[in-house]
């Protein structure tokens, strides 16, 4: 069967002889491993199992020779969610992980015809931020200040979505939420709501950009995501030293001290039923038992390709071929030569912004001037590259496979595109002639791993595709089968998709009869009231004397 991560114990129900549920996860990314956390601390006993030969589903580890990257996500934001989960199993994060916040959080460069790129260096702290935006129209600085007082208030009234089941508008109507519609104003796009606050057509970009974390347009992505551009200045951007990935492997070492058991290299090929009532999975055509079945894998395939078509009479093929999904991602890792000028991220919107969104999410053609995203960490983390070279994650908003566009063909297109943008527009001198190691991935590739259309952003979070209109957390049609991850509610992005797993390990907590561990009476963790002063880059591993960068 795949390789095991670790040996396992004993929970500490069955050193007492007690009968507990078997969990069995399909899947070891975020929404896996820390509802596995959850779930082990609540006594059940948990088996994951993950296709690949590391943890972390998309967002584990890629090795290209002596370079380490994410493989997807590099954002890390509102870091109490994670340590809330960590609190709850008797842990703390930073035992497990070392992160330091960023300044600059990122920079941006906004593609303008005709002029260089408007050059914002976006930070947490909110004076020089506003006196950026001043500089930019006097009318915009002022009108950041209102807009974070505002987006404030509303989150504060999303938190409860954020955190509880939505089965369907009763769970809205008795969480008092519809009378807060005024607030959020769900009917709106993030770009018209913007549009509301600030004059300048480049400062509304720049504060509406967040909206490709969930794969959308701006003008289609609903304003209830505003609360995006909020959170990274109230709560900051984060780098856990050694990526992203480094998360899962400190959740995934929590797990198996909890008696979890991991098995890498061994993908499900269906789960079992017993009529409608789920029995296991299929792992090399050996049948495991399980009491229940808690899904991790992309959501939309494994419903199709999981769970057979009989059994389903809301997420049927016909019904999840009809979902609008997010767009994809032309990705290149690129080890380098020496160093790289640029902050830890960086991201130009392309001169003819809105024809490359219409080109991504209508029209389903590539971009004569695609926007790029660059994640530059090898100046603040010397674990990712060797001594004087750089890793360089570099990413490309593209359509789908829905879309006709023949991916192996136009791969080298893509990548000469995604070269000169970093050559001509960031400024990375004689880059090709410094590339020493190197991996792309097109969306076609991102759909042989089991994600449907490779929308690498699950379902898309347009309006009619959110809260209970997302596959429910407890499935609908069978029995014992749940849901955690970005295709579940509350949506895409690290710190929701850990809030899913909350959702999640209490529900079925409530069906098994064991104690949810986040019901404790030092729980839920409460998020931050201030965001406290910026900090640059993560400290060093209490294991290593290399200076990373100043705290």
């Amino acid at each position: 069967m795949g390789q095991q991560h670790t040996v396992t114990g004993r929970t500490n129900q069955e050193a007492k002889g007690e009968s507990v549920p078997s969990i069995g996860m399909i899947g070891t990314g975020p929404g896996g491993l820390s509802a596995a956390m959850l779930l082990a601390k609540s006594g059940a006993r948990v088996h994951m199992y993950e296709s690949q030969p590391v943890v972390g589903g998309r967002s584990r580890r890629t090795q290209v020779g002596d370079f380490a990257f994410d493989t997807g996500p590099t954002f890390f934001m509102m870091p109490y969610v994670l340590e809330e989960i960590f609190t709850a199993t008797g842990r703390k994060l930073e035992d497990y992980c070392d992160l330091g916040r960023l300044d600059p959080m990122y920079r941006l460069l906004m593609g303008r015809p005709g002029q260089e790129p408007l050059r914002i260096d976006t930070t947490q702290d909110i004076d020089r931020m506003a006196e950026q935006l001043a500089a930019i129209d006097p009318h915009d600085g002022p009108a950041f200040r209102r807009f974070m007082t505002d987006t404030r208030r509303k989150l504060e009234l999303m938190e409860p979505i954020l955190r509880r089941p939505i089965r369907g508008i009763g769970d809205l109507i008795a969480m008092d939420i519809l009378k807060a519609g005024p607030v959020l104003k769900p009917w709106k796009s993030l770009h018209g709501l913007l549009s509301g606050y600030f004059r300048n057509e480049q400062v509304r970009l720049a504060m509406c950009f967040q909206s490709k974390y969930l794969g959308m347009s701006p003008f289609e992505c609903p304003s209830l995501f505003s609360i995006l551009p909020f959170i990274e200045y109230e709560y900051g951007v984060w780098h856990p030293r050694g990526g992203c990935n480094a998360l899962m492997h400190a959740m995934a070492d929590v797990c198996t001290e909890m008696g979890v058991e991991i098995s890498t290299s061994s993908p499900v090929e269906e789960i079992t039923f017993d009529g409608k009532r789920a029995r296991g999975v299929m792992v090399d055509g050996v049948e495991h038992r399980h009491d229940h079945v808690v899904i991790n894998a992309d959501a939309s395939w494994a419903i199709r390709n999981l769970i057979p078509e009989r059994l389903r009479k809301r997420w049927t093929n016909q019904r999840l071929d009809s979902r609008r999904y997010s767009c994809s991602t032309f990705m290149l890792y690129l080890g380098l030569e020496g160093e790289v000028d640029l902050p830890h991220h960086t991201i130009y919107t392309s001169e003819t912004y809105v024809e490359n969104i219409e080109n991504i999410a209508k029209h389903g053609r590539l971009s004569e001037d695609p926007s790029i995203y660059v994640c530059n960490p090898s100046k603040l983390d010397p674990t990712l590259a060797p001594e004087g070279s750089s890793a360089l994650y570099v990413l490309m908003p593209t359509p789908n496979t829905n879309s006709e566009i023949d991916w192996e063909k136009n791969r080298s297109r893509l990548r000469r595109q995604a070269l000169d943008q970093l050559e001509n527009v960031l400024g990375i001198e004689q880059i090709e002639k410094r590339i020493v190691a190197e991996k792309s991935i097109t969306p076609e590739d991102w759909e042989a791993e089991g994600i449907a259309n490779g929308a690498t952003f699950n379902m898309a979070h347009n309006i009619g595709q959110m809260l209970h209109k997302r596959p429910q957390h407890r499935l609908e049609d069978v029995d014992g089968v749940w849901m955690v991850g970005g295709g579940t509610h509350p949506g895409s992005g690290l710190p929701v998709i850990f809030l899913a797993s909350e959702i999640t390990t209490r529900l079925l907590c409530q069906e098994t009869g064991l104690e949810d561990p986040m019901s404790s009476s030092a729980l839920p963790y409460r998020r931050p009231t201030t965001a406290g002063a910026p900090e640059v880059a993560p400290t060093p591993s209490r294991a290593e004397e290399t200076t990373v960068g100043s705290r």
